[in-house]
């Protein structure tokens, strides 16, 4: 009998529950009616499609560098007799630097001058002795053709032995005019080596005299008086440099440009720099660039150079570069934030002339900072809806409230 009673109280529970959701709907339906019927909708926040100028730049951080910087070294070894620079100093290409002290290299030097004040006495004496052989030839040789042609004359006339021997004394002599002749040429040649080898000593005795390479300034001083320094040209010791000299009147801006965007920079691309450091905009343009990428960092390279003579700018100052990739002059484009993408498909909630919501699939083209170019799906005029768009459903009734977005043009980082 309870069990009854429970479950005829269930099935009216049931009923009263299902005549209420019932109920509940009819009254949702009325009320969308009377909604439809007052005219009561949604608001949506819309934009126009537009024409106008669009770009699309590369915002990226740089470090500006010394145009040229190289560390000086000595290119003999030995003491530093005179430093004439310390660090700040502002140097000219040519100046004297440092001028060291290599006593073995005088002697070196000396030792040469004298080979060669050799070589070349030895060139007069072999020369000296080379006219001597050929007096004597000159002489052997007319005493043998003369004995000849008296012996051809008159049979008998000069004895057979007395010519042969004429004959070898002339051939002797021939001879040693031929070695005379190579004792001249080897003693020139000896001249030439001697000759090489004081040219050697003396340009190694001008390398005693250290020199800016180009003009720029000192930015550090590695060695002090009496400092002993090695040959940079050494390869089995730690050559320690003199000085470190940077050109600065003239600055490299350097930007690793990410691989995506490598293929878009091009000799000449206009670039607009921020300096924090001294609150300035400056422009230049894309001087050069490596054309391969850092396998590292995946980036590439690229560098504008800044005139800076007036000293504003010092190597190792950040910059924030706006680096224009491309622009359009008259571009149909929309907020970014009208758009919605999904992989390759773009769309947007268009709202209709009869005020009711419908979305479109559209091709998008350059993106800048804040708007994105419209390729098809939109025409000028066109009314998309901006902000939340989760809040609308294709079909909707609205009620536009065109807004004024942020339209500002710029790259995109």
């Amino acid at each position: 009998m309870t069990s009854k009673k429970l479950l005829g109280g269930a099935i009216v529970a049931l009923a009263l529950l299902a005549g209420g959701w019932r109920w509940f709907r009819r009254a949702g339906e009325a009320r969308d009616a009377s909604h439809a019927l007052s005219g009561d909708a949604a608001i949506a926040a819309v934009v126009k499609v537009e024409r106008g100028p669009l770009d699309d730049t590369l915002t990226i951080s740089g470090e500006f560098k010394p145009f040229e910087e190289v560390e000086v070294h000595a290119k003999v070894a030995g003491y530093i007799q005179k430093i004439y620079v310390d660090v700040g100093d502002h140097v000219t290409q040519g100046q004297t630097l440092a001028m060291l002290e290599v006593p073995e290299l005088a002697a070196q030097l000396s030792g040469a001058d004298a080979a060669v004040r050799r070589a070349k006495e030895d060139i007069r004496r072999e020369e000296s002795d080379l006219q001597r052989a050929q007096s004597a030839h000159a002489a052997a040789h007319s005493m043998y053709m003369r004995l000849k042609q008296a012996s051809e004359q008159q049979k008998g006339l000069v004895a057979q032995q007395e010519l042969d021997d004429a004959e070898a004394k002339d051939l002797e002599t021939e001879a040693q005019v031929r070695s005379a002749k190579a004792a001249l040429s080897a003693a020139e040649q000896q001249v030439e080596v001697s000759v090489a080898d004081q040219k050697q000593y003396r340009a190694m005795s001008g390398y005693t005299r250290i020199v800016a390479p180009f003009t720029g300034v000192v930015t550090v001083r590695y060695a002090d008086t009496g400092s002993l320094v090695a040959a940079g040209t050494s390869s089995s010791t730690q050559a320690i440099p003199v000085v470190r000299i940077a050109e600065v009147s003239k600055l490299r801006l350097v930007l690793p440009i990410p691989e995506s965007l490598a293929a878009q920079i091009h000799l000449g691309d206009p670039v607009n720099v921020r300096v924090q450091a001294i609150g300035q905009e400056i422009a230049g343009k894309v001087s050069r660039f490596s054309d391969s990428l850092d396998m590292e960092t995946r980036t590439m390279q690229t560098q504008i150079d800044f005139d800076n003579r007036k000293g504003r700018l010092m190597p190792g100052m950040y910059a924030e570069t706006r680096l224009v990739l491309g622009a359009r002059a008259n571009a149909l484009s929309l907020p970014l934030e009208a758009v919605t993408q999904n992989g390759t498909t773009a769309t947007v909630l268009m709202v209709t002339p009869e005020s009711t919501v419908a979305e479109r699939k559209i091709t998008l083209g350059m993106a800048g900072q804040s708007r994105v170019e419209v390729l098809s799906g939109l025409v000028e005029g066109d009314r998309v809806v901006i902000g939340r768009r989760s809040q609308f459903r294709d079909g909707e009734k609205v009620e536009p409230k065109e807004v004024a977005p942020h339209a500002a043009t710029g790259g995109a980082s």
